[in-house]
């Protein structure tokens, strides 16, 4: 127990450097690349001054953009503003000062703190997140045991042609011909075109609001699944197959055990190993969401804030997400190191 403690300790130590490695990279990227907020900020002004001269002067086009220059008093309140008016290490001092002290920022966009921004899109990425690991869990697991046990047959051939076709299938992709097929106002009106839940969904019944959540949950769960779907899959056949070729498997067949109690009580917590690690990493779901299947469903989660916080330059929410992703993406390295400790007997970690 204490190699395991150790361990465990030192991984999180380890944490630290890795942490702290993994912000300044992308810190110091957002600080050279070009068209920044403060850039971004000098065009509106730039464009709102020379618009203002034009209609000045008569109603021309007025002074040209590169003519028209932004008092020295503005240009430095504006770089305290933006924190541009240090040198990029002492700005990452600085912000990583305030991560030390639960300080996120304010997002430029939204005027708001970062981690209320990011809190309410939290969720949509829990609500999908924690259905798609409980139904991937719940039907690829058996699926790939069934799969194992009859492998070669015409079942296994067929379902592990559906599941490659399903793997490489791109999930917004599957999600645009789900909405043309099934979606509001094609042929076979079944479930609603897009969005998370209906606008009067506040105004429902208990009832109602469990039915109009699940219509709004079908499409987007099964766009989400997909790829996980199939390796899990595959994973968990490819994993039983092994175990069973072990010779611990033919002893028991040797002993006169029925193959039910071989597969299922010996053969099968071997070959789940594999499988439950992958747990701890599944926690990075909650952040990551997806914004191609987001935008596909208009669904406002986690991923399509990532994506418009980076487009519009919102500098202090994208790097709030790297600190909330990069801890969840440590920590579920870390539970998954403590699942294979869980399951597997066999692992001693020194």
């Amino acid at each position: 127990m204490g190699g395991l403690t150790s361990y465990f300790i030192r991984r999180f130590l380890l944490m630290i450097p890795t942490f702290l490695g993994i912000t300044m990279i992308f810190f110091f990227i957002l600080q050279i690349v070009p068209g920044g907020p403060l850039e971004m900020e000098m065009m509106k002004l730039k464009a709102g001054m020379a618009n203002a001269g034009g209609e000045a002067g008569g109603g021309g086009t007025g002074s040209s953009m590169g003519q028209v220059e932004i008092p020295a008093e503005a240009m430095a309140k504006m770089k305290a503003y933006y924190g541009v008016d240090k040198p990029i290490p002492v700005r990452y001092l600085n912000w990583l000062w305030n991560v030390l002290h639960l300080n996120l920022g304010v997002s430029y966009v939204y005027a708001q703190p970062v981690w209320d921004v990011i809190k309410s899109r939290f969720p949509v990425s829990i609500y999908f997140g924690l259905i798609g690991l409980i139904l991937e869990y719940s039907v690829c697991v058996p699926l790939g045991v069934f799969k194992a046990v009859k492998n070669g047959s015409k079942f296994d051939v067929v379902s592990s042609v559906l599941v490659f076709i399903g793997y490489s299938t791109p999930g917004w992709a599957l999600g645009a011909v789900l909405l043309v097929m099934l979606g509001g106002g094609s042929f076979w009106s079944v479930f609603p075109l897009g969005d998370f839940r209906s606008v009067n969904w506040a105004h429902l019944s208990l009832w109602g609001k469990i039915v109009d959540q699940a219509y709004h949950t079908v499409l987007p769960i099964i766009a989400y699944m997909i790829g996980g779907f199939a390796s899990l899959t595959v994973l968990m056949k490819n994993s039983l197959l092994e175990n069973l070729g072990q010779d611990y498997v033919r002893t028991a067949f040797a002993k006169g055990l029925s193959e039910k109690r071989v597969i299922f009580v010996h053969a099968l917590r071997n070959s789940l190993i594999p499988v439950t690690t992958g747990i701890g990493g599944l926690l990075g779901l909650f952040m990551a969401g997806s914004y191609l299947i987001e935008r596909t469903f208009n669904i406002n989660g986690i991923g399509m804030l990532g994506y418009t916080s980076i487009i519009q330059r919102d500098y202090p929410v994208s790097l709030g997400f790297l600190v909330i992703g990069g801890l969840i993406g440590l920590t579920g390295a870390i539970i998954s190191d403590m699942v294979y400790a869980l399951v597997d007997p066999r692992i001693r970690f020194k």
